[in-house]
């Protein structure tokens, strides 16, 4: 089983090929190929963790759609003084399909 830690959108996910991940917003166009820094690489029983031999190794995804994450309401209250604040939120995230591990 071969499998990577990469660095996505601020985060770290596990991935391997043909794995869909969503991310924090990341530039490009539904199906460009981006590439992800490797911070580990586990292939078999063989774990690599060297940075100079993770600056060969190369994890492509593709685009598959921007989208939206759900609505988060954030509302400010204090009792007896008639204050109430409401605000919401969605989060900005891309969905994207590991293609290879190298």
């Amino acid at each position: 089983m071969v499998y990577a830690i990469v660095k996505a959108g601020g985060r770290q996910e596990k991935v391997s090929v043909g794995d869909v991940v969503v991310v924090d917003r990341l530039s490009g166009d539904a199906g460009e190929s981006i590439e992800l820094p490797a911070l580990l690489l586990v292939d078999g029983e063989q774990v690599t963790t060297d940075a100079a031999a993770l600056a060969k190794v190369k994890v492509t995804a593709e685009v598959i759609r921007d989208e939206k994450g759900p609505k988060i309401v954030i509302l400010k209250y204090k009792n007896k003084t008639g204050y109430r604040k409401r605000q919401g939120h969605r989060q900005q995230l891309t969905r994207l399909k590991v293609t290879s591990i190298k």
